[in-house]
């Protein structure tokens, strides 16, 4: 892949833990092609919104540049960002940029007007006020992200992670995007493959009482990981196992396990040539048929036709 230029819009009042995002994801690495600039509408600095300043590397000319553009969420959005901020991002839209927001960075990318007509998510907490701000805009509520091609957008912060992941995914393929993951000890379960997809990955676990078990199925998945099982590696009843697994992961083992699965069988559809009844079998889906049901239920495509997407990006 030739060097892709990564552009970070920091806007006056950006939230540093949505800019920290993808800085450290697109930050330079061996085995990727990323180039990253943090630009703004000053060359010179920018204010946070903890009230620090911060340096700037380039001024808004350098969006016209951009291979892809991370707009972090600021803190005034209500307010529409400075008309030369929305021109800039008017204009790489038209030129088939692509951009992705995290947070209430939606709300400036909609301020250009490159929302309009499609279904985005931001912030659940600013959610209304981005519909009542832009009516020509659907937002969902219920997402982690969502990827209309050219145009993405993100919850709040750790799904901002998940979306810079997946963007990675879609440049570089599976392996990449999980080395990264290990390296900034992020979940490497990242979703893409259709126009506009709306990803759903493995929730962040609120406590860690369950942490090394759930690190030991992943692990183990091609084996038959029961109730009892799981229950019998943690060292607790099966009651207090499904319990505590869905209070930490707001899911239930089952549901854990099954995405846990389906994103296995994804890399692998990725980085091998396995037939898809052998995947199904180190995955523990157990038949190719199950494998087939399980991935039209969750992606809504066949795993053939999802490695006709993926695979080549991954060679």
């Amino acid at each position: 892949m030739n060097m892709h230029r990564v552009m970070v819009l920091a806007i006056d009042g950006v939230l540093p833990m949505d800019l920290g995002i993808p800085t450290q994801i697109f930050n330079a690495r061996p085995n990727t092609p990323y180039e990253l600039t943090v630009c703004g509408d000053t060359e010179e600095a920018v204010t946070t919104s903890a009230g620090f300043t911060l340096g700037l590397t380039a001024g808004l000319e350098a969006l016209a540049d951009a291979d892809t553009i991370i707009v972090p969420g600021f803190e005034d959005f209500r307010r529409p960002p400075h008309p030369r901020v929305r021109a800039a991002l008017k204009l790489a839209g038209r030129a088939g940029i692509r951009i992705a927001s995290i947070c209430t960075g939606a709300f400036a990318v909609a301020s250009a007007g490159l929302l309009d007509g499609r279904t985005v998510t931001t912030h659940w907490a600013s959610a209304d006020d981005l519909e009542e701000l832009y009516p020509r805009v659907r937002v969902d509520r219920n997402v982690l992200y969502i990827d209309n091609d050219t145009i993405l957008t993100s919850a709040g912060v750790t799904a901002g992670i998940d979306l810079c992941l997946h963007l990675v995914r879609k440049d570089l393929g599976a392996a990449v995007a999980n080395d990264i993951a290990r390296d900034i000890v992020a979940a490497p379960h990242r979703d893409g493959g259709q126009a506009q997809y709306i990803s759903r990955t493995l929730p962040t676990p609120q406590a860690t009482t369950l942490a090394d078990t759930r690190e030991w199925a992943l692990l183990h998945l091609e084996e038959d990981l029961t109730i009892p099982h799981l229950a019998d590696h943690a060292g607790v009843s099966p009651r207090t196992l499904t319990r505590l697994w869905r209070q930490e992961t707001g899911v239930s083992p089952h549901q854990w396990l099954l995405t846990a699965r389906i994103n296995r069988a994804r890399e692998l559809l990725e980085t091998t040539d396995l037939q898809v009844e052998q995947i199904a079998i180190r995955c523990g889906l157990g038949s190719g048929a199950n494998m087939r049901a399980r991935f039209r239920d969750a992606l809504g495509v066949t795993p053939t036709a999802y490695r006709r997407t993926f695979q080549h990006q991954a060679a």
